[in-house]
């Protein structure tokens, strides 16, 4: 097991450099059938947590993150995205002239965080091509893409330590998290090196979705790169794959044979918003650590628990009657 990755340490500096990384790519074209018919009208990114869109709080870590231009690819039927990160003059005008400055704050709050644009997949072809979606947008820039599925715990700063590994070595970052074997078949997953830096591995392979009998190691990449413009040739020279898709992994295991992909193995807080169960988990865990909500939640929470735990207790001694 390699040690997660805690804080930048002094690496050795290729020469090959090139520019900060200031772009986001969102991939936001998904259809979220595991979620309907709550989907059906309402795209799976804007389901809440807690008080805001899932999708909210990744734009909310590029922020955070310094990075000030965030472009969504998103497909039809997601035109409230689009609404969300815009402004809404008439519910802005109206909280205004009832003096609700911190609901006001709130509604405007998603259109302040960066400079957001939209494009459309147009078909689902896969990431990889919702990835080559952006490559006019981002030009010869490195960048980092964010999948709105996998949110990172606001506490956490996993995207800054890929910025600051990205600075160092160049080339492509992926975020790596240890899961269970049995776990790795819903995973890209990847075959490392050690670079002499803990936490921080050279991917030397990338396969998706592998048999826990076959895959390289138990590192799966979570759904967040930092990724050289490189990769765009590299996504243009791989073919379709399973369900007529491109995968980027397939892509970013063309660029590791030749030594420029590395690995942020993370062991923090994130929630994968996809999965119904780990969905409901996300909301009780951030309102939990919310101060406005938590205290009295927390308390509730216990309450409801120690109410379960009552009840299955006296079924069990009723059965056994």
């Amino acid at each position: 097991m390699i040690a997660p990755h805690r804080a930048a340490t002094p690496a050795p500096i290729t020469p090959a450099l090139t520019r900060t990384v200031r772009k986001a790519v969102v991939p936001a074209a998904g259809l979220g059938t595991r979620f309907l018919p709550a989907t059906k009208a309402t795209p799976k990114e804007m389901l809440p947590v807690v008080d805001k869109p899932a999708i909210q709080y990744v734009v909310e870590e590029a922020a955070a993150a310094g990075l000030d231009d965030v472009l969504m690819i998103t497909g039809r039927h997601k035109r409230a995205i689009e609404d969300h990160f815009d402004q809404a003059f008439e519910l802005e005008q109206a909280l205004a002239a009832k003096g609700d400055a911190v609901r006001l704050d709130a509604v405007r709050d998603p259109a302040r965080l960066a400079n957001i644009h939209h494009i459309r997949q147009g078909e689902p072809l896969g990431l990889g091509h919702a990835v080559l979606c952006a490559r006019r947008h981002v030009g010869h820039e490195p960048f980092a893409v964010l999948l709105g599925d996998d949110l990172i715990d606001p506490r956490e700063t996993l995207l800054g330590s890929m910025l600051e590994v990205r600075e160092r070595y160049a080339g492509s970052v992926v975020a790596l998290m240890e899961v269970p074997r049995e776990q790795i078949h819903l995973y890209g997953c990847a075959a490392v090196a050690p670079t002499g830096e803990e936490g921080v591995v050279r991917v030397t392979g990338l396969v998706e979705k592998p048999s826990p009998e076959t895959a390289p190691s138990a590192y799966a990449v979570i759904g967040r790169y930092v990724l050289d413009p490189a990769v765009f040739d590299a996504l243009d020279r791989t073919p379709p794959g399973r369900g007529g898709e491109i995968q980027l992994t397939d892509a970013l295991q063309s660029l590791a044979a030749t030594g420029t992909v590395h690995g942020v193995v993370f062991d923090g807080l994130r929630y994968d918003t996809g999965d119904k169960g780990d969905y409901l988990r996300t909301v009780v865990r951030l309102a939990c650590a919310r101060d406005d909500l938590g205290p009295e939640f927390t308390t509730w929470l216990k309450g409801f628990v120690a109410g379960l735990e009552q009840k299955e207790e006296g079924e069990r001694r009723r059965s056994a009657a």
